[in-house]
């Protein structure tokens, strides 16, 4: 049977002459031929949805270790949230959305067990080596170390979306050379010296979206989650006027409900509130920059999907009640001391004996190799794996595993 292709419509949709267009993009770096019923964008979002690293986030942090309950989010609800929100800005300013929606489902690929404090213990002990950073681990999952297809390493993503990938949060260097926010890690420079992502350049507006999406995600649900644990309480939510001025809102108006339920009605105001700021804010300065193509998004001397003033001072202030609340916590810190050192002692035994890797592809590969080489082979074995699956082969190898609760 053969598609009538230019019946299908697949792809098409009312975009802004600023989005990105997928039937323009900058192609892969290993060139294929176009599917009949996907775009570019569409098939770049469903290679990352099949790939072992999306199925692993399940089992990864975002806050809460996984024995603290089964409903605090994971690194995969997380991921699902930043999409969904990303896809919602993506409509509201004509964007193509399923670029948004793939940077948003692929943004946090590198991260390792236990959440940032796993990437901060591995960032330890890689620092004689470069270090580690997640947005750089991101990058070498979708470029090499998924290894599915047949003609290449990697998932052969497109150049936006790779883009969208590395550049999400701005800039990564100034016009003149220097890092934007400290020294760029080598692995994406070294990326870069085969396929030019442009680091000093902004990125699409896809990529700037779903930036902000993960802003508001995890603005939203940690104090879903924070309220869940008994760590923030309704009291402490007053701290931040935004926050109090939506329970008094939800009060007013349901002033017998049940705290679930009262949370889950703050929860979704702010999510709106915030989704509608950034739109008001892109709109404004869509019509100050004028961009004719994306390109011209990417030459603006500012980025376009943000917060407004007041909405970036009421992020910061709750962050501040995240951070003084939840995550320096003592019993957060607890936890995470014992997580760092189930990352450290890990990375020590595999470096001292990397058969204890046992996976043929890991052991194999890491024979001959210099002692920087060996670690960083070391530290993508270790950063892909799940919290569950550190726990278990650390239980295997030591007499005593610190426990996580």
């Amino acid at each position: 049977m053969t598609i009538d292709k230019s019946a299908l419509g697949f792809g098409s949709g009312d975009r802004a002459v600023y989005a990105t267009n997928p039937w323009k993009s900058r192609g892969r770096l290993f060139p294929e031929e176009g599917s009949l019923t996907r775009s570019d964008f569409q098939r770049d979002r469903d290679r990352i949805v099949h790939t072992t690293a999306f199925r692993r986030l399940k089992h990864k942090t975002q806050v809460f270790i996984g024995p603290d309950g089964d409903h605090y989010r994971t690194r995969l609800t997380h991921t699902i949230e930043v999409a969904q929100i990303g896809r919602a800005l993506a409509r509201a300013l004509k964007l193509d959305e399923d670029l948004a929606e793939g940077v948003a489902l692929v943004h946090d690929f590198g991260h390792t067990p236990f959440g940032h404090t796993g990437e901060d213990a591995l960032h330890e002990v890689l620092k004689p080596y470069g270090g580690f950073d997640h947005n750089a681990q991101s990058l070498r999952i979708v470029t090499k170390l998924e290894r599915r297809y047949a003609d290449f390493d990697g998932l052969n993503l497109t150049w936006e979306a790779l883009e969208g990938l590395v550049k999400h949060n701005g800039p990564l260097l100034t016009k003149t050379g220097e890092g934007t926010r400290g020294p760029v890690p080598q692995p994406i420079l070294d990326y870069c010296e085969i396929h030019d992502l442009e680091l000093a350049s902004y990125a699409g507006l896809e990529a700037q979206v779903s930036a902000i999406a993960d802003d508001i995600a995890y603005n939203t649900h940690d104090i879903d989650d924070g309220l869940r644990s008994g760590y923030l309480t309704f009291a402490m939510l007053e701290e931040v006027p935004f926050l109090a001025g939506l329970m008094k809102e939800v009060r007013d108006r349901y002033p017998h409900l049940d705290d679930d339920r009262f949370t889950h009605e703050i929860m979704r105001r702010q999510i709106t509130r915030m989704v509608e700021d950034v739109i008001g804010v892109a709109q404004d300065r869509l019509n100050k920059v004028q961009p004719q193509s994306v390109e011209d998004v990417r030459a603006a001397s500012m980025t376009i999907a943000t917060f407004s003033d007041a909405m970036a001072e009421t992020d910061k202030q709750i962050k501040k009640l995240l951070f003084s609340r939840i995550y320096r916590h003592p019993d957060i810190m607890r936890i995470r001391a014992a997580a760092a050192e189930i990352v450290t002692d890990l990375f020590n035994a595999y470096m001292a004996d990397p058969k204890l890797m046992r996976s043929h592809f890991w052991v194999n590969h890491i024979s001959g190799l210099n002692d920087g080489a060996k670690a960083r082979h070391v530290g993508d074995y270790l950063a892909g794996m799940t919290d569950t699956y550190a726990v278990r082969v650390h239980r295997e190898l030591f007499d005593r595993t610190p426990e996580l609760r």
